[in-house]
């Protein structure tokens, strides 16, 4: 994933530039970065951020920092922000996203365009530097956005600085969110934010939230719309069940209340379809498995309670790291058990998700070996059968490791299983997929398991479904 923000005042933006970037940092864990223009050139500091927080790598440069416009990203991937110097101008960009036709179209660009690109290890290309390479196919900034959208597949959220004020561009299909913050108190001024609380504690205040492919310039006295928003919306709906922070609203829907109600709509599940289990308490795997535990158990009016509890200051999110070792690793090392609240419990255990397993299954032994009596589970929204395309949640090497693709190639006893396959295990309460979820809870030791129905899922973040992408689940663009 990753975060964006970007700002420009009537004054000097570093110390906002600095917090609302920093606001971001769960979204992210490899590298952080920042730039401010002062009207003349450009100041730019990038820093590896994989084992030290954002704030503690950039506290000691804010001093050398001056500028009216900035932006800054917390990426897990590339280098970010870039400064380029372009026959349209000085340009910054930051985006968020990713690029499925990224051969493709650096190919053209070397070709049609004579451009270059800073090779990185492994061969690997900052898709930031192809996304300010597309823009500067045109004669000016908005139009080099609108073609880069339009060449781009995939998903890409930009900001560029760039002509004296800051453009905010928001996806095609608008899988993830752009806002704006207005700065209160008298002040002129305006922010760009991927998440909607980031900018909040500075004294901004929301008032604009963009539309897929929409692009907007700020300055620090106005907004002015470049490109009007396209109607057909696909908004990762993984943004309120895992990866968004609680206090962010999207498309109008805080992440916090929609876990709550995912929790209750998974307690009623239980109800419907004779499935609750006799336990003593219903806990939630931290983070964000606690709030839909805190829903279930409201509504089953089972007690709450934190078996399991996160060491916070120092171990970061465990999905972020690539290496797989290091993420079950931090994951084991992160959690830490009260004891009391596990020996001889039967506990219900809510997650947002599984993809690999390899981590939970883990915890169910650990759970196990000090004295668990039964651990039901409970997962916040169906198995994952597809590795995502758009914003690279669901990182795996394969899509078969994802475990319940594994599930359905043991059921089935093949090897490979086709996307026509597939689709009869997405049907929530057939038989197929009885029989994955049966082979998913023996490969994780739980007692019992049941996962959230799509439609339960959907319902719960309270959006038309046609606006929610799918994709993770079913395959479905």
């Amino acid at each position: 994933m990753g975060g964006i923000f970007g700002v420009c005042l009537d004054r000097d933006c570093v110390m906002d530039l600095f917090f609302g970037t920093d606001y971001h940092s769960h979204l992210g864990t490899r590298r952080g970065g920042m730039a401010v223009f002062d009207g003349k050139c450009y100041t730019r500091s990038i820093h590896n951020i994989s084992n030290t927080p954002f704030r503690t790598k950039f506290d000691s440069e804010l001093a050398e920092m001056k500028g009216f416009l900035g932006i800054g990203c917390i990426s897990d991937e590339y280098p970010q922000p870039i400064i380029l110097h372009t026959r349209i101008g000085a340009i910054g960009v930051a985006t968020v996203g990713r690029i499925n036709n990224k051969q493709e179209l650096t190919q053209m660009l070397i070709k049609e365009q004579h451009a270059y690109f800073t090779e990185m290890s492994g061969g690997a290309i900052n898709d930031t530097e192809i996304v300010a390479s597309l823009i500067c196919c045109k004669d000016n900034v908005p139009d080099g956005i609108r073609y880069a959208q339009s060449q781009i597949e995939g998903s890409m959220t930009m900001l560029v600085s760039a002509d004296g004020g800051l453009y905010a561009a928001r996806d095609r299909y608008g899988r993830t969110p752009l806002f704006i913050g207005k700065r209160g108190n008298g002040e002129k001024g305006y922010c760009a934010s991927l998440e909607s609380f980031a900018y909040l504690n500075m004294g901004y205040e929301t008032c604009y939230e963009l539309g897929p492919a929409e692009v907007l310039f700020l300055t620090a006295d106005q907004i002015t719309q470049i490109s009007k928003p396209l109607p057909e919306m696909k908004i990762c709906t993984f943004l309120w069940l895992y990866y968004g922070f609680p206090t962010s609203d999207y498309e109008g829907k805080n992440v916090e209340e929609m876990r709550y109600r995912c929790g209750r709509s998974m307690a009623r599940q239980d109800v419907e379809n004779g499935t609750a289990a006799e336990v003593d308490y219903v806990a939630g795997i931290p983070d964000s498995g606690t709030p839909h535990a805190i829903g279930y158990a409201n509504e089953s009016k089972i007690p709450f309670a934190r078996p399991l509890i996160k060491y916070t200051p120092t171990w970061p999110r465990s999905f972020m790291p690539k290496d797989q070792s290091v993420r079950d690793l931090i994951a084991h090392m992160k959690l830490t058990r009260a004891n009391a609240l596990i020996e001889n419990k039967r506990l219900l255990l809510i997650d947002d998700s599984i993809v690999r397993g390899t981590q939970m299954r883990g915890m169910m032994d650990a759970l196990f070996s000090h004295g668990a009596k039964e651990l039901h589970g409970r997962i916040a929204c169906p198995p994952i059968l597809y590795t995502c395309k758009y914003l690279n949640f669901t990182r795996s090497a394969t899509e078969n490791d994802n475990i319940a693709r594994r599930a359905i190639m043991a059921v089935t006893e093949k090897e490979e299983v086709t996307r026509e396959q597939i689709t009869e295990y997405t049907e929530f309460g057939s038989r197929p997929y009885c029989a994955m979820v049966e082979e998913i809870r023996k490969n994780l030791n739980f007692t019992t398991l049941e996962y959230h129905s799509l439609e339960g899922m959907l319902a719960s973040v309270g959006l038309e479904k046609c606006k929610l992408c799918t994709y993770c689940w079913n395959g479905k663009e």
